[in-house]
């Protein structure tokens, strides 16, 4: 039987029921870590065999080459798996609803989501406006070598990108903001440790690059921890990752740049400072928003989650039986 959280606890610290151990967290990392190995095996091995099947060109390593399109697809579908595994390990080790990964209030609050969907589409603008803006005013060479693809091209992997992109971005949200944060939340009370070490992790997890690039992804994982425990949940981080991520594969496939391998952890000094400003900003009025609407952003009284109960078959009741009523009549 999954064990709600107590009434009152913030997102930090949902992990932390009746049935927590100090074990539980150690072996959900280890659990989750071999699934997603073993989730991956078939997502890379199945393209590679049919790319050969099929008699695709090969590199110097004799790995079949599919081209960036197929690339792309099978590395945002290698992070999207780890969306699932999070839920089931939430609920297979910390014997808690999955939902609670979510939000306090065990599920996805679609409408806030929406909310903040369409303020990352605004912060996302700004943010692309400025960078072009800063880089003119810096005189900076842009690359003249970027061509526009063709238009069934970009249509293709438009859809693949609408399909991929926003689970991926999930998938991050839920394994850094949800899963990791909770996990460091439920051996310590306040929510800056567990909002430090995920935002450390998750940086690290992009890989190295410029140490401004490092700084933005630092700022990215910390200003989305923070807004989980804020508002309670991960529609806001999630939103703005989604966003984010889906506006740049697009222009990428717009120019015909998906094999490109450039990403935050490479930005540039400027770049690094207005994506941190952005998301900072995006953040402030995030939580903002937050306080003027009715937002739980600590688990409710009433538990809105519940085990299903086995439904016991009922009956109506026999009548009753009939009685000998005495009567003056003679017999």
């Amino acid at each position: 039987m999954l064990t709600w959280p107590p009434p009152g606890t913030p997102y930090h610290r949902l992990a932390r029921t009746d049935r927590h151990r100090w074990w539980r967290p150690p072996v959900g990392v280890l659990v989750f870590a071999v699934g997603y190995v073993v989730a991956l095996v078939p997502l890379i091995c199945a393209p590679m065999a049919i790319g050969l099947a099929a008699g695709a060109r090969t590199d110097a390593d004799g790995v079949p080459i599919l081209g960036a399109e197929v690339d792309t697809a099978v590395a945002l579908a290698s992070l999207a798996v780890a969306l699932p595994l999070v839920l089931l390990t939430a609920r297979l080790i910390q014997l808690r609803p999955p939902g609670t990964v979510s939000s306090v209030v065990g599920r996805v609050r679609w409408r806030w989501l929406g909310v903040c969907l369409l303020l990352a589409l605004a912060a996302t603008l700004v943010l692309f406006g400025l960078d072009l803006t800063v880089t003119a005013a810096l005189g900076e060479d842009v690359d003249d070598s970027a061509t526009w693809a063709s238009m069934p091209a970009v249509l293709a992997t438009t859809a693949m990108l609408l399909a991929l992109v926003p689970l991926q971005a999930a998938a991050e949200e839920y394994a850094f903001r949800g899963w990791l944060l909770q996990a460091v939340g439920t051996y310590v009370r306040g929510p800056w440790l567990p909002i430090a070490v995920q935002a450390v992790i998750f940086g690290s997890a992009h890989g190295w690059g410029t140490a401004w690039g490092f700084g933005a992804l630092l700022v990215f994982g910390g200003a989305t921890g923070w807004l989980a425990v804020r508002t309670g949940g991960l529609e806001a981080g999630i939103a703005l990752h989604v966003v984010m991520n889906l506006a740049s594969f697009l222009l990428m496939a717009a120019l015909d740049q998906l094999d490109s391998d450039q990403t935050l952890t490479d930005a540039t000094w400027h770049t690094a400072v207005l994506d941190a400003f952005v998301v900072c900003l995006y953040a402030a009025v995030v939580a903002r928003l937050a306080r003027r609407r009715p937002l739980e952003t600590v688990s409710p009284d009433r538990p809105l989650w519940t085990e299903p109960q086995p439904q016991v078959p009922t009956y109506p009741a026999p009548p009753p039986l009939p009685t000998h009523q005495p009567t003056d009549a003679p017999h």
